[in-house]
């Protein structure tokens, strides 16, 4: 008898584990001959990204890049004033996960969490900090399940239903986008530009019907000294950004999992109608890693039999993720810096900020997320002596998000964003503002057996009996288990004995069993 089966194939992610390494950043870099001695650092930008990842036994290892951008002041006579300069620095370090093989699936990023420069000597700077670098490695499941069966007459299927995290695709896609920041004529012109500050919000990533739709607002903030002068001014615009990406068997019911990244950022300085320097021209360009997961839904075959024949079947057992939810949160962090009163700020130049997730921790019915943003505040002082100071800080946050039936068992990813990082002055203090976006996803793993094979056996099927057999219903007895003991069918026991339904049977009523083999 050839039996046609129905298979599916069927791709999902496993979370294998995750973890996080410090490494140790410690360098020395010479001024440039163009540029004056260094006399006091004000601050040092770091920004830090992953550039390659490799997974083997056991491991990742991930090599990665920091660009450092240290503005400072100096003291020569002919270019007093503050001024910047720019390095690249390399780093690779290992992330340990157990399980972890070659060619799986790796998640990575890294996060700066102290970072500070120092002086040799007037030609030489130091830099020292301490990079923290977290994996998740995810383990594929890729396998093949009978969904149903043609030409199988007679044989009967017990089916029940089931769903499966499907993974529908992976996208990495590139904004591109252009704008223009114009200097008002309250402002002195662009001399140089020191340092740059970007910062997304309202992002949105929606599905549709066999695509991608991205949108993200980037917030471009830019610290410039004048022309013809040591004045330091800052100015900002909006750059909106949006691209649609194609995605077979992508649905707009289908969960969405993103992360935004910036990728490069060019300045050039342009001169307006008047000859003036009064014109940023902007070439920015951000990174969008896009996942896409729907939760499929079907009928799963756990047990077939027939009566006439021995069947074959082979099931294989699978652990799999279950994402069982996700939850959302804005945190809105504030602080308050004190400033010495010898150098209370007028003014506020630049206002950057990081963070860190520090700890996460999954309860009932909730996932806890803690972390650390840090700042840095450059600022106009009343002091003729130093007219610009920096000061900075730590702010530790805590975000609740409910996801309904969490489990304590259960396991949670997360990751955090900087949505607004802004500073006032109050007083002689200086006031922080920051909005945190914080997601977590909870997962679970469930072992689940699949029937991924069925033929007719080569063993011959017991001969039939005359008579009839009365059964009593025992205490787990299913019509189905009765049924396929005696090599009967379900509707042929519920039309003998006149039953309401197939799961109408209770321990100790007692059932007629058609002439049928005992195994």
């Amino acid at each position: 008898m050839d039996i046609e089966l129905i298979k599916e194939n069927i791709e999902c992610e496993q979370l294998l584990g995750e973890n996080a390494s410090d490494t140790v950043i410690k360098a020395e870099y010479i001024i440039p001959d163009t540029l004056p001695d260094v006399f006091e650092i004000l601050l040092l930008d770091a920004k830090a990204s992953i550039v390659s990842k490799e997974v083997i036994q056991d491991k990742v290892y991930l090599e990665g890049q920091i660009e450092y951008n240290v503005i400072y002041l100096s003291k020569d006579e002919e270019s007093c004033g503050a001024h910047n300069v720019t390095y690249n620095g390399k780093f690779s370090n290992y992330v340990e996960i157990n399980g972890a093989l070659h060619k799986m699936f790796c998640e990575a990023d890294c996060f700066i969490e102290h970072i500070e420069g120092g002086i040799i000597n007037e030609r030489k700077i130091s830099i020292e900090g301490i990079l923290n670098v977290k994996a998740e490695v995810y383990k594929n499941n890729n396998f093949q399940l009978i969904k149903d069966i043609n030409n199988g007459d007679g044989i009967q299927l017990l089916k029940s239903p089931a769903s499966i995290d499907r993974i529908v695709g992976n996208l990495s896609s590139d904004l591109a986008g252009k704008t223009q920041i114009m200097v008002p004529m309250d402002k002195p012109q662009i001399g140089s530009i020191l340092s740059n500050n970007v910062v997304f919000h309202k992002k949105d990533v929606s599905v549709g019907e066999g695509e991608i739709q991205i949108g993200l607002f980037a917030k471009i903030g830019v610290l410039y000294k004048a022309l013809d002068s040591n004045d330091l001014q800052y100015v900002s615009s909006d750059l909106f950004l949006s691209k649609r990406e194609e995605m077979s068997g992508a649905l707009p019911n289908m969960n969405c999992y993103h992360d935004f990244y910036l990728e490069d950022i060019d300045f050039d300085i342009l001169s307006d109608d008047l000859g003036e320097n009064r014109i940023l021209d902007v070439d920015a360009l951000v990174k969008a890693t896009i996942k896409v997961v729907e939760k499929e839904e079907f009928q799963m075959i756990e047990d077939a039999y027939s009566p006439e024949f021995v069947i074959d079947m082979e099931k294989k057992k699978y652990d799999l993720n279950v994402i069982h939810g996700q939850g959302k949160a804005e945190v809105i962090v504030k602080g308050t810096i004190d400033i010495d009163s010898s150098n209370r700020p007028t003014e506020i130049l630049l206002c950057k900020g990081r963070l860190n997730i520090i700890d996460k921790k999954v309860l009932e019915g909730k996932v806890i997320i803690e972390g650390i943003v840090s700042t840095d505040i450059l600022y106009n002082t009343q002091d003729t002596e130093k007219p610009v100071n920096t000061a900075s800080d730590e702010f530790t946050f805590t975000a609740n998000l409910d996801i309904p039936d969490t489990k304590i068992s259960m396991t949670s990813t997360a990751k955090a964003a900087l949505e607004l990082m802004e500073a006032t002055i109050e007083g002689g203090s200086i006031a922080i503002k920051a909005v945190v976006s914080v997601t977590a996803q909870v997962n679970y793993v469930e072992g689940k057996e699949f029937l991924i094979d069925l033929a007719p056996s080569e063993d011959v099927a017991p001969q039939k009996k005359a008579s009839i057999t009365i059964y009593a219903v025992q205490n787990g007895d299913t019509l189905w288990k009765i049924a396929k003991k005696y090599y009967s069918t379900i509707d042929t026991l519920v039309n003998i004995n006149e039953l309401p339904g197939s799961d109408s049977i209770k321990s100790g009523d007692k059932l007629i069993i058609p002439g049928r083999a005992v195994m």
